[in-house]
């Protein structure tokens, strides 16, 4: 039976697996997109939103509580500093996982996990979104515009005869 076996052991013993999802961290906020295997990247998820939920907080105690997971000065002041201002006023879902396929040698699903914030393609995808198309006819208001302009220019050429 697997009772309160919640998460995945990545195959890792736990210090092992503290080590890698520390590293991985520390890689995805620095180069804000990282490729990996799909496994990993669920376990990073849960292991660096809430990382990235207290950096919202600026104050001496969350950089230590930061400090002590990433072991890593610069990445937590490139955290507190420049990410932290991106996704001040997101209320969660910090980061994105994008499925690319299968690895050829083992067939392991490989994926990207990104910071949404700093996806320039996807953001300028969601500032540039087209207005729906609906299949209903135009309004009676529009109707009537056309048709009182199809009047007029009918009207015009039998005025100048």
């Amino acid at each position: 039976m697997r009772h309160n076996k919640k998460f995945n052991h990545l195959g890792r013993q736990k210090a092992h697996r503290d080590a890698l999802l520390s590293n991985m961290a520390c890689s995805l906020i620095k180069a804000k997109r990282i490729n990996t295997t799909l496994a990993k990247a669920k376990e990073l998820r849960k292991y660096v939103e809430p990382l990235l939920t207290k950096a919202k907080d600026d104050s001496t105690s969350s950089r230590r509580v930061v400090f002590s997971y990433l072991q890593d000065k610069e990445v937590v002041k490139e955290m507190f500093q420049e990410v932290a201002q991106k996704i001040a006023n997101r209320p969660g879902g910090y980061t994105r996982i994008i499925k690319t396929g299968y690895r050829l040698g083992d067939a392991a699903e490989m994926c990207f996990i990104e910071l949404v914030d700093y996806n320039e393609n996807m953001l300028k995808g969601d500032a540039a979104k087209k207005p729906a198309k609906t299949r209903r006819s135009r309004s009676k208001k529009a109707a009537a515009e056309t048709t009182e302009a199809v009047e007029v220019a009918s009207e015009a050429p039998a005025t100048a005869e």
